[in-house]
C-alpha cells in the first residue's frame, strides 16, 4: 500500500510539495516519454527545474560517516509517520516509514512530502536516474519472464500479467574506493603419474604447490548498494548493472506521480555491504595472480583509500501478487528492462522433467552397453 492508517506512534503534519500547471492548474506529473512534467488535463509540459550549479558529486565518505556519529548523539526521537493534505480532493493521507512520494488513494493525485530527501539529520539525495522504461513496455518484460519460467505452474503464467505494476523509486547508495591488496597463497600446478593396481595401470592427478606472494591495486567505481529494506537484497542485485552515466541531479519533480522512498539501511550499514562484496571481487583477483590449477589463500590484507559515495534514487516497477495463498514480487529495471522476480514451482512439471531426464540416461547406457 502506498498509504496507510495512522498507527499507535505519534503523527507529524508534513506539508505537501505539488507542481501545478502553468496553463489549467491541475497537477503535473512525470512524463516518461517527454522527459519532463507533464499535465494529464491539459497536455501542457514543462521542462524539470534543477538548483544553479547543481551537479552529481562524489561525497566524502569518513567525513559523512563522522557527521552521523555526532548527529545520533545529540538526536531526538522522532516520528515515522506523517500526515500530508492532498491538494485535490482534501483527503487526509499518512505516510509510513520511508515513502516520501506517493499518489492519493481517494483520487489518484499525486502526492510528495515537501522537501522529505532534504530532512536534517538524513543524507540528503545527489543524484536520480528518471524512469526510461514505460509501464507496458515494463508489462511485456514481464510477459517474456513469465513465459520463460519453464517450472512454474500454468496457471501463474497466464494470470501474472494482469496484475498491477507500482512505478517506485529505490535508495541506492554507491561507493568508490582505491584498494591496495597484499596477499600469501601456494599455487598448484596439477601433473598426472602412471599408477599400477593390480593388473591395471591407470593416470593419477597429482598436485605440485609452490608458495607465492604479492601485492595489487584496484579502483573500484559505483559499487552499488540498495538501502531498501522492504525487498529481498538478491532481487535488486539481479537487476544490475544499472546505467549510472545517466544519472542527473535529484530534483523532486522527477518523483511526480511515482511513490519513492528514503533510504532504509544506513550510511555505515550499507558501505560494508560495498566492501564485502569488493573483497570477494579482491579474492577472485588473487586467485587469478596466483595462477595455476588450484589455488591455497592463506592471507589477503587490504588497504582502502580515497573513500567517497553517492545517496542516488534508482527507478523500479514493481509486481507484488499472491499465487494459491503465498506472496510472491517481480521487479523490473526501469532503466534497461532487466526482470528480476520470485515464482513459484510446479511439481509435477519438475517431476516429469526428470523421468524424461532419467528415461534418456537409461537410453545412452543401454546403447553403450551393447557396442562393448
Amino acid at each position: 500500500m502506498s498509504e496507510a492508517a495512522p498507527g499507535d506512534g505519534p503523527v507529524k503534519t508534513a506539508r505537501e510539495k505539488s507542481f501545478p500547471c502553468d496553463a489549467c492548474g491541475a497537477q503535473l506529473t512525470f512524463s516518461i516519454g517527454a522527459q519532463q512534467l507533464r499535465c494529464d488535463h491539459c497536455g501542457a509540459e514543462k521542462a524539470l527545474v534543477f538548483e544553479d550549479g547543481a551537479r552529481v558529486v562524489e561525497r566524502d565518505l569518513a567525513a559523512a560517516l563522522r557527521k552521523q556519529g555526532a548527529q545520533r548523539a545529540s538526536a531526538t526521537p522522532t516520528t515515522t509517520e506523517h500526515e500530508v493534505r492532498c491538494k485535490s480532493c482534501g483527503a487526509t493521507v499518512v505516510f509510513q516509514g520511508s515513502l516520501t512520494s506517493s499518489e492519493c488513494s481517494y483520487c489518484g493525485g499525486p502526492l510528495q512530502r515537501e522537501s522529505a530527501h532534504q530532512t536534517q539529520g538524513r543524507l540528503p539525495v545527489d543524484g536520480i536516474c528518471p524512469f526510461a522504461v514505460e509501464r507496458a513496455t515494463a508489462k511485456e518484460h514481464l510477459r517474456r519472464w513469465v513465459e520463460s519460467r519453464w517450472f512454474a505452474p500454468t496457471s501463474f503464467t497466464t494470470s501474472t500479467v494482469r496484475e498491477k505494476f507500482d512505478g517506485v523509486y529505490i535508495p541506492y547508495f554507491t561507493f568508490d574506493a582505491m584498494t591496495f591488496t597484499r596477499y600469501r597463497g601456494e599455487r598448484g600446478d596439477a601433473y598426472y603419474v602412471k599408477e599400477k593396481h593390480g593388473d591395471q595401470e591407470r593416470s593419477v592427478r597429482k598436485v605440485a604447490w609452490s608458495s607465492r606472494s604479492g601485492a595489487l591495486q584496484r579502483f573500484f567505481d559505483d559499487v552499488c548498494i540498495p538501502a531498501l529494506t522492504s525487498l529481498p537484497a538478491g532481487l535488486l542485485t539481479s537487476l544490475e548493472p544499472w546505467p549510472l552515466e545517466r544519472v542527473i541531479p535529484f530534483t523532486d519533480q522527477a518523483l511526480a506521480g511515482k511513490r519513492a522512498h528514503t533510504y532504509e539501511v544506513e550510511l555505515a550499514d550499507s558501505f560494508r555491504a560495498a566492501r564485502a562484496r569488493m573483497d570477494l571481487e579482491i579474492l577472485a583477483d588473487v586467485r587469478g595472480e596466483i595462477g595455476g590449477d588450484e589455488q591455497r589463500v592463506h592471507s589477503v590484507d587490504t588497504n582502502c583509500t580515497a573513500l567517497t559515495y553517492k545517496h542516488i534514487l534508482l527507478p523500479a516497477w514493481i509486481l507484488a501478487y499472491r499465487f494459491h495463498g503465498k506472496a510472491y514480487r517481480v521487479v523490473v529495471n526501469a532503466m534497461t528492462g532487466e526482470v528480476s522476480g520470485e515464482r513459484p514451482w510446479s511439481a509435477p512439471k519438475i517431476a516429469a522433467a526428470v523421468v524424461v531426464a532419467l528415461a534418456v540416461l537409461w537410453v545412452l547406457m543401454s546403447m553403450g552397453g551393447r557396442q562393448h
